[in-house]
């Protein structure tokens, strides 16, 4: 995959040369300060943070969309660059996706889920999965409401129907 991006390989070079006057000493002074890159190592470093800030910023669309079904924070998956750095290469963050205790609670639950699922603007193969079981989910729910509404409707409608068939004990219309 290739990935666009502004950095130059001289930003990565300053980048770690400014890095190194900060801390005090010349990059060749100190084993600890930073290294100059090679031109793959530079290329490897802009994959990653491309990659690192992408993986935040899907994991933060989560967040931000499943408020009441996410069950805690982002964790990541890390990968250390050429310049000794982690750098966020895979991400998740819990989504609980148990059914409520009613199908209507059940039903508003699945939107929100299937919501937070799919609010990052590249969803992932697993992301469309929850979205989809979500879905499902809320399906069943929905048709178990209308199941109950149809027998509410039809129960009341036969005993209207048995109560005017039944006549008044001691009331006479005709006289």
């Amino acid at each position: 995959m290739e990935i666009n991006s502004t950095f130059s390989s001289s930003y990565v070079r300053v980048h770690a040369q400014s890095l190194a006057s900060k801390q005090g000493d010349a990059p060749s002074q100190t084993p600890s300060a930073p290294k100059e890159l090679s031109p793959s190592e530079q290329a490897q470093l802009i994959k990653l943070q491309t990659r690192d800030t992408q993986v935040r910023a899907h994991e933060a669309a989560h967040l931000a969309a499943g408020s009441g079904v996410v069950t805690g924070g982002a964790s990541f998956t890390y990968q250390v660059g050429p310049d000794n750095r982690q750098y966020a290469i895979g991400g998740e963050v819990p989504i609980d996706t148990s059914e409520g205790n009613t199908p209507e609670e059940t039903a508003s639950k699945m939107r929100q889920v299937r919501t937070a699922a799919l609010a990052p603007a590249d969803p992932s193969p697993t992301d469309y999965e929850v979205a989809a079981t979500a879905t499902l989910l809320e399906m069943r729910a929905l048709q178990e409401i209308a199941k109950a509404q149809q027998e509410e409707n039809s129960a009341p409608s036969n005993k209207a129907y048995a109560q005017e068939e039944e006549p008044e004990h001691g009331v006479d219309l005709y006289m």
